[in-house]
């Protein structure tokens, strides 16, 4: 959520900023700071109205100040039922607005998006290379079949060498990140209204989460949840800033249709994911972005695949954060490039809306921290590059060097079982 005290004072620079990622007949900043103004008025008139009520209820009661008294009250219920209406009318449009874009994130959509960093080439095959589906099944280590009998499409199961892998793989993360000093969680994955709110998924992507019938969403990323770990509540100065990472399978409904290319892995309603979250103070909140960036991009390179760092246009990023990277690795099959990372840095945007602050030392003054989060990353494309990438011309796979002290009996190939 923004300030209304920076919509107030800078209204042009807000909207200018804020018109990099939206279409001027859906910006309405006068019709939010006229809602500021009617719950000024009627907050005021309510005070007034209870100022004088205690006025009256400190003098010797007679009829006429029992009638007195008694209209007041009517007018208290009924000046508090309209400020009551306004707030929530006030906070559904604040709650409307995105966040806006840092000073170096271009207007516009994906097609500005752009590249700021490479690593390796993309492999070159003496012969004919499969996709990953083809891989995964021929090697028996992902079943599309069944998963789709138990779940429906968009779902698949990882079975023998390949529930393997996916696990190496996770704990080949966790390993990093430990290392780094990060906080590891394992949160719940369903999440009440108010936290997908605080995390910028609701009003807007309501229809992207899965419900319960007890109104609960699961999880689509563990950002979610770490976003509302110290949600209301101020932390020490000292403290800052908190690293953590979690573990969560994450479920989207992904609306829409898929791609062609989008088949197998690639995009799907369930997978698995290892996601960073930084809570900081503002005048290190870059620095910490640039953390992030650093971590995701080593991960990857630690298993030795073409990828391409890009920075996102305003219209590409997550209407919460003001400026996210994407780390996007190389997939043979596809000839393109998918995301196994996005880094981004909401500055105090989830903060406003999850009440999170630290106690300042120098002012003495509660302050909004800044959050920051980046996957750490997602497996659902990783596995399949893995595969692609690291394929034998006998439609083996080698496995990646790092991921091989977290198998079996450092396990180093996949092969056909016979």
């Amino acid at each position: 959520m923004l300030d209304i005290k920076l919509i107030r004072e800078k209204t042009e620079e807000v909207k200018k900023a804020l018109l990099k990622r939206m279409e001027e007949k859906d910006l309405d900043l006068k019709g939010v700071i006229a809602l500021d103004d009617k719950r000024r008025e009627l907050v005021q008139k309510a005070d007034e109205l209870k100022a004088e009520r205690n006025k009256f209820s400190k003098t010797k009661p007679s009829p006429e100040i029992i009638a007195k008294m008694k209209t007041i009250g009517e007018e208290i219920k009924k000046t508090d039922e309209e400020l009551k209406r306004v707030e929530e009318k006030f906070k559904e449009k604040m709650g409307e607005l995105p966040n806006l874009p840092a000073d170096d994130v271009v207007a516009g959509g994906k097609e500005n998006n752009k590249v700021i960093r490479t690593f390796g080439k993309p492999p070159k095959f003496n012969f004919t290379p499969k996709d990953h589906v083809e891989l995964a099944t021929s090697l028996d280590i992902i079943d599309y079949k069944r998963a789709v009998k138990m779940s429906g499409t968009g779902f698949w199961a990882y079975k023998g060498a390949g529930a393997l892998l996916e696990w190496a793989i996770l704990s080949y993360f966790i390993d990093f990140h430990t290392k780094n000093g990060y906080t590891f969680l394992i949160p719940p994955f369903l999440l009440t209204e108010q936290s997908a709110y605080t995390s910028g998924h609701l009003p807007k992507f309501r229809d992207d989460l899965f419900w319960t019938q007890d109104k609960l969403c699961l999880n689509a990323t563990s950002e979610m949840m770490l976003g509302n770990y110290h949600r209301d509540e101020i932390l020490e100065e000292d403290v800052l800033p908190l690293k953590y990472f979690a573990y969560s399978a994450c479920f989207r409904r992904e609306a829409g249709t898929y791609r062609k290319e989008e088949r197998g892995m690639v995009r799907g309603h369930q997978f698995n994911k290892i996601e960073m979250f930084h809570f900081t103070k503002p005048d290190k909140s870059w620095e910490a972005f640039a953390e992030l960036v650093g971590n995701a991009q080593k991960l990857v390179e630690g298993l030795d695949i073409h990828y391409q760092s890009s920075q996102l246009a305003a219209g590409d990023a997550s209407a919460a954060m003001s400026k996210t990277v994407d780390v996007e690795i190389w997939i043979p099959s596809m000839g393109i490039y998918k995301e196994v990372s996005s880094i981004s840095n909401a500055l105090d945007y989830q903060a406003r809306r999850g009440n999170i602050r630290f106690k300042n030392k120098a002012t003495d003054k509660n302050e909004y921290v800044h959050t920051l989060n980046a996957s750490g990353l997602a497996t659902s494309r990783l596995l399949p590059a893995i595969l692609e990438n690291y394929q034998q011309a006998d439609g083996s796979v080698i496995i990646p060097k790092a991921l091989r002290k977290y198998l079996p009996g450092k396990m180093k190939i996949i092969k056909k079982k016979k």
